[in-house]
């Protein structure tokens, strides 16, 4: 019997989930959660073989809770609407079996759980492509510079806190609106959080 626990938020979807998954003979529901926190406790508790995790999540992230998960035996399946490259790479990172797009079929799910405990990983095909075709331009400094954008930092203060001149400033702030085909910050900012590519 493969053992499973659910994280998800929104209570509809979860009961569904684990009615659905209890139909099927091979399959128990051994515990639902609503947030990442719930879910890293229920998976030490329990020690379920596979926990379905949805990624944004109150209290803790799914991704947050799969990296907290990471040396533990259970399996990870991050089911999610999100298809974003930089949601699945973070997953990736924290060695998910499974990431998978909640509109795709529900007998899909089941046969990826059965792949899955056969010791393969399934990930949406939609997200292999994009994270092929989808790396951030952005360098590592260029990067610093958004997120103090998103923190909602002024030239100056950004100049202070990164110990570069208000000039250099916007020099990359000029290149990074250049690199992300936007003609703004506020544009800079919202294609970062559409692309997944805030840590």
């Amino acid at each position: 019997m493969i053992r499973i626990v659910i994280a998800e938020d929104q209570r509809m979807l979860l009961g569904a989930l684990g009615s659905l998954l209890d139909l099927e003979e091979d399959m128990e529901v051994v515990g639902t959660a609503h947030n990442g926190e719930e879910a890293c406790d229920l998976v030490k508790q329990l020690q379920p073989d596979i926990c379905i995790m949805d990624i944004e999540m109150p209290v803790k992230s799914g991704l947050d809770a799969a990296e907290e998960l990471k040396n533990e035996p259970c399996k990870i399946i991050i089911l999610t609407t999100f298809a974003r490259a930089g949601y699945f790479e973070r997953a990736q990172k924290a060695s998910v079996s499974g990431y998978l797009l909640k509109d795709s079929p529900s007998e899909d799910l089941a046969n990826s759980i059965r792949t899955i405990m056969d010791g393969k990983r399934i990930f949406a095909p939609e997200l292999v492509d994009m994270a092929f075709g989808n790396e951030n331009p952005l360098t590592e400094r260029e990067k610093q510079v958004v997120q103090l954008i998103a923190d909602g930092k002024n030239t100056k203060e950004i100049s202070k806190q990164l110990f570069i001149t208000t000039g250099t400033v916007r020099n990359y702030i000029s290149v990074i609106l250049d690199k992300l085909e936007v003609s703004n910050r506020i544009e800079a900012v919202s294609r970062m959080k559409e692309k997944g590519w805030f840590k």
